[in-house]
């Protein structure tokens, strides 16, 4: 580069010559700093070598020591491989033997299974050819049972109408006893005793044999077990429902339009289900018995519905049926059915007296006519509001009187003659027909103008030469004989406990005067037995419904009603006498 015109040459290439030296000082600077690097890099890669020649030696050491460990590896799997596979030689030529033998068993075993097997087969077939004999034979001994079962059921048949003829005969009381099942009340709430006295009271003792006998369990504390047995013309069990119990009450009611007077009558201790099997199940705060189960209705609505079927078979106006009901309350004698001036019922004392004929009645009783059964039934439901109940420790409806709902029925025959039969029959019945319709319609009139008891027919004798036959069925629901210490009873209720077993005791003696023939039977030591009199005397076909709690607790009230009811059925009262119904001959 050459200097430019107006400047110095020298100091030109001075200056040029300085801005080299400083370029070759630089670039000596530079050489200086890279050979130091160098020589660093120099040592560090002699380092590196010197480490590198370590590693190396380092690694042919672990590679020796590597090929020398897999040597020693490959030896020790060779060896443990060989002694694996020389087991594995023994322990297949074990499994060998154990399958030979195995399979020796095997046919061993199913050698003696077919054996056993064949000898199976044979036996049940023996077994089949000793079933097959033995249900020939056990077919021809049913058929055998079932020819003695017809046999013994006639036997029986014969045999109860026999005893029945005798019982008419004789006059005895039919006595049909029920046992009612173990009820919740039966433990022993209200009374300070052990637990296994507890369990003792509700023990069952008392069960029903055959469906005439009644077996009793008697296991006194310090007695020995003693098992007692009582007899009656029917014996119900704690399962037969009440239609079974009315069954053998219904022939009884036909009697009644035969010209017999009837009356079913329950006794039995407290709580036994006298109420129950007379009336039905009770309404839940009322005395009233319910008549929407039908099953369930008692002896009494059954009667009744009964009677009225049997009277709508006869000629129509020919029955005429009337309804009391009255209470025994301590000794004193209640008209449920009177009214007061305003219609309202309510209970009214009477009192019982002795006819002429020495028969019983009541005075200015009221007497309601009734045409169906449901008249009837609401009648007895307004009585029943009326009836005496008290809660005991026993029973918390208990009743405190005895009920008696009588049905009379006035058979109204009339002709010129009463002497012979008619020989038209049908000629009977119409002039019958015509000419009761005009006997009741006077009835009505006369009961529609007087408050009183509606005529008797007798008025109509002399008029209509007519004749009427009256049979009563009395329906007796009795108070439960109570122990006082038992039901817990105290104040006016101990006052009715003692009115009530006092008549009881009055009914019982008056059954042993009439068993001994006495002379003398004490109707008028209670009022009970005094109203009573005509149908415990003889005067009509009494059947006595014992009614008896199973449990242990109730022992002995159970034994004195099955006693009760043992001499009531060997009382003989003579042949029931029976209504004659005049029958009118054919007009000349």
């Amino acid at each position: 580069m050459w200097p430019r015109r107006g400047l110095d040459p020298g100091s030109v290439w001075a200056q040029r010559l300085r801005q080299l030296e400083q370029r070759l000082r630089t670039k000596e600077e530079r050489i200086v700093v890279l050979e130091t690097e160098n020589a660093v890099l120099h040592l560090k890669l002699a380092e590196y070598q010197g480490l590198a020649g370590g590693s190396t030696k380092e690694v042919l050491q672990l590679y020796a020591a590597r090929g020398q460990q897999m040597k020693l590896q490959k030896s020790s799997v060779v060896t443990q491989l060989h002694g694996a596979i020389k087991r594995l030689k023994q322990d297949l030529k074990s499994l060998h033997s154990f399958a030979l033998e195995l399979s020796k068993d095997f046919q061993r075993q199913s050698k003696t299974c077919l054996y056993q097997v064949l000898a199976a087969v044979h036996g049940i077939q023996l077994q089949n050819e000793a079933m097959r004999m033995f249900q020939i034979k056990a077919f021809d001994l049913e058929q055998s049972l079932q020819e003695v079962t017809e046999r013994y059921e006639k036997e029986k048949q014969k045999r109860k109408a026999l005893h029945n003829s005798l019982v008419e005969l004789r006059g005895n009381i039919r006595v049909h006893c029920r046992i009612r099942p173990l009820l919740p009340f039966d433990d022993a709430a209200g009374h300070s005793v052990s637990q296994d006295r507890q369990r003792n009271f509700s023990e069952k003792v008392a069960y029903a044999a055959d469906d005439e006998t009644v077996l009793v369990k008697c296991n006194r504390p310090g007695h020995a077990s003693v098992n007692k047995t009582f007899q009656f013309e029917r014996v119900y069990n704690d399962l037969e429902s009440q239609d079974a119990v009315f069954a053998d009450v219904a022939p009884l009611l036909t009697s009644l339009l035969d010209g017999y007077n009837v009356c079913i009558m329950a006794y039995g201790q407290t709580g036994s289900g006298k109420t129950y099997t007379m009336l039905g199940p009770q309404l839940e705060g009322n005395l009233a018995f319910s008549t929407e189960e039908e099953s369930e209705l008692g002896i009494i609505p059954r009667a009744t519905q009964e009677v009225f079927r049997l009277i709508s078979e006869k000629p129509p106006g020919s029955y005429w049926v009337e309804v009391s009901v009255v209470e025994v309350y301590n000794n004193e004698i209640f008209d449920l059915l009177a009214k007061d001036s305003y219609g309202k019922v309510f209970g009214i004392k009477r009192d019982v007296v002795t006819t002429r004929e020495g028969k019983s009645d009541v005075p200015l009783l009221t007497h309601e006519t009734v045409e169906n059964a449901s008249e009837f039934l609401h009648l007895v439901n307004k009585g029943l509001q009326l009836r005496v109940t008290h809660p005991t420790l026993v029973h918390a409806h208990s009743s405190r009187s005895h009920l008696v709902v009588t049905l009379t029925i006035t058979t109204v025959v009339f002709g010129d003659n009463f002497g012979t039969l008619w020989e038209d029959e049908q000629t009977s019945q119409r002039l019958t027909k015509e000419a009761s319709c005009t006997f009741l319609q006077r009835m009505r009139d006369n009961k529609s103008t007087s408050s009183s008891r509606p005529s008797s027919p007798v008025q109509f004798e002399a008029t209509e030469k007519m004749k009427q036959v009256k049979t009563r069925l009395q329906l007796v629901d009795l108070a439960g004989s109570e122990c006082v210490g038992m039901s817990g009873v105290t104040g006016a209720a101990l006052r009715e406990t003692s009115f009530i077993n006092r008549s009881l005791s009055a009914l019982a003696d008056v059954l042993g005067a009439i068993a001994e023939q006495r002379a003398h039977v004490p109707y008028r030591n209670s009022k009970l037995t005094h109203l009573l009199q005509d149908s415990v005397g003889g005067d009509a076909k009494l059947l006595v419904m014992l009614c008896i709690s199973p449990g242990q607790k109730y022992l002995t009230e159970s034994m004195q009603s099955l006693g009760f009811g043992t001499r009531a059925r060997q009382v003989q009262r003579g042949q029931v006498k029976k209504k004659n119904f005049p029958l009118p001959s054919k007009a000349k």
